[in-house]
């Protein structure tokens, strides 16, 4: 085939791809706040929500975070976007650090105050639930209560909810799920947590 067949069938298929994704995006009218779950074993799951709080800071959003489980104080990501938008670390470390079901149920109810503050007031157009997943799956929150409150936040407020095992519900419930796999990772190489990019 000569360069210049290559180059005709290249521009028809990416004609008749623009005529596809042209469509979609007039069928796509809706104006909503969405749910999203980053949820799966791989890495990456609330840096991606990290992102969206970026972006969300950028068109002038108001963004509220909320990080369950988790006890750091110290992470690059926190360090910077909490200068802009309201910033919540409400953990008492990874569970297999605390060894203590009661007092994790007792943080997590604390957390879920705040949270449920934020998803109850329109002016947060982001809230992100980092590490929510796990408070569901351990049943450290009533999860039908939590599901409630998700489904009726304020109209336009996004909602992003991060965390391994997502619940079958909160799958259900959401409008996008990724779920990030794990292929390979540093740490098991032995490579320890590094800042910028762990942390």
């Amino acid at each position: 085939m000569s360069q210049a067949d290559r180059n005709a069938r290249h521009t028809a298929r990416m004609a008749r791809k623009k005529a596809h994704v042209d469509a979609a995006i007039a069928a796509a009218q809706e104006e909503r706040g969405v749910l999203v779950v980053l949820t799966g074993n791989g890495k990456g799951k609330s840096t991606s929500a990290f992102g969206m709080v970026a972006r969300a800071l950028g068109h002038g959003m108001k963004v509220g975070v909320v990080q369950f489980i988790k006890s750091r104080t110290d992470t690059g990501e926190e360090a910077f976007l909490g200068k802009f938008a309201e910033w919540h670390v409400t953990g008492d470390g990874f569970t297999w650090d605390t060894q203590n079901r009661a007092q994790d149920i007792a943080t997590a109810r604390r957390g879920w105050t705040i949270a449920a503050r934020m998803l109850a007031d329109p002016a947060y157009r982001l809230v992100v639930l980092d590490e929510l997943t796990y408070l569901l799956t351990y049943a450290y929150l009533d999860a039908d209560a939590v599901l409630d409150a998700l489904a009726h936040r304020p109209a336009m407020q996004h909602v992003v909810v991060t965390g391994r095992a997502a619940p079958a519900a909160l799958i259900e419930l959401a409008d996008t799920v990724s779920v990030i796999t794990d292929e390979k990772h540093a740490f098991r190489a032995g490579v320890k947590a590094q800042p910028g990019i762990d942390f």
